[in-house]
């Protein structure tokens, strides 16, 4: 007859043993990776690149489907709620994390209710202004500000995106004020950021990065530590304002729970990815990849967040 003790350490013994042999035989089936907002866009494009090197590597089809709506919410809580099997992950931007701290609810807990996996790459975010102002660089950027005390207008294309958050900071860091205006998306705000209804716009440099080289509008800076590959001769906004530096920021997630073994092969399959021609084509675009372990993820997550929370808080940004 066997013991209590006997029984419970059958069952854990026997638990390893099926998660074991869960991750050796994974991907057994398509993966489906759900892109919470529409096709087209950065966030699309590297996760399409890295879904299908994931098929490469694997074996296997990675399945990528665009669930947009609610601010990425929908597509999110579609994760949240799957089985935390390895066949349903979630490729989102750095506003997957900043989004419940906008919005007067979400249907889920962004630390509770899912497993980070990688993070994938780092986005600097270009500061664009309309190209018939008398603004250059930083420097001309600060003083029209302070000689236009609340006159200057700059384009968010939703509450609470890096975009949103990399402008309220630079407001204080420049210690100017200048108003922020709401658009729903990025294409409004760049048309009219060209036509001079607004003065300037701070979004992922792929965004802006054709206008700019066409004259259609001028890029001063770019948030990053460094300047951007695709854009070298163009400063970054901390060579005037030391200290400063913001990104967004790409991610793949998994469920709550997703099994260890399951997150460790994944997180090493996308590293291998960002090592392949990936690597290049990414750089390209001036977006900047990041190999790192899961628990490397989580914690940049939590240093994000929490520093993101203190922008929102300091900047009153109403919820949603």
């Amino acid at each position: 007859m066997k013991t209590p003790f006997a029984k419970s350490l059958l069952t854990l013994i026997l638990a390893f043993a099926a998660a074991g042999s869960m991750a050796q035989s994974w991907p057994a089936r398509p993966v489906r990776v759900i892109i919470p907002f529409p096709p087209g866009g950065t966030l699309d494009t590297v996760g399409r690149a890295l879904a299908q090197k994931l098929g490469e590597q694997l074996g296997q089809t990675f399945v990528v489907d665009n669930k947009p709506g609610g601010n990425g919410t929908i597509g999110a809580d579609a994760v949240a709620k799957a089985p935390a099997d390895g066949y349903t992950l979630l490729f989102n931007a750095s506003t997957f994390v900043t989004a419940p701290m906008t919005m007067k609810s979400t249907p889920y807990n962004v630390v509770n209710d899912f497993t980070p996996v990688a993070l994938v790459a780092k986005a600097p975010l270009s500061v664009a202004i309309n190209k018939d102002l008398p603004i250059t660089d930083v420097k001309s950027l600060l003083a029209h500000a302070k000689a236009n005390p609340g006159k200057m207008t700059f384009a968010v294309g939703s509450i609470g995106s890096a975009g949103h958050l990399s402008t309220e900071l630079l407001k204080r860091a420049g210690q100017i004020n200048y108003l922020i205006v709401p658009y729903k998306g990025t294409a409004p705000a760049f048309q009219d950021l060209i036509g001079g209804q607004i003065d300037g716009f701070i979004d992922p440099i792929l965004g802006s990065v054709q206008y700019h080289k066409s004259g259609m509008l001028r890029v001063i800076a770019v948030t990053s530590k460094t300047r951007a590959p695709n854009l070298p001769d163009v400063p970054t906004v901390g060579e005037t304002i030391p200290g400063y530096e913001f990104y967004s920021w790409y991610g793949l997630w998994g469920p709550a729970k997703l099994p260890a073994e399951i997150t460790q092969r994944l997180n090493a399959e996308v590293n291998k990815a960002l090592a392949t021609d990936m690597r290049d084509k990414l750089m390209q675009q001036g977006l900047l990849l990041t190999p790192g372990s899961a628990d490397e993820f989580a914690k940049f997550q939590r240093e994000d967040m929490a520093r993101s929370q203190k922008i929102i808080t300091d900047g009153n940004i109403r919820l949603e």
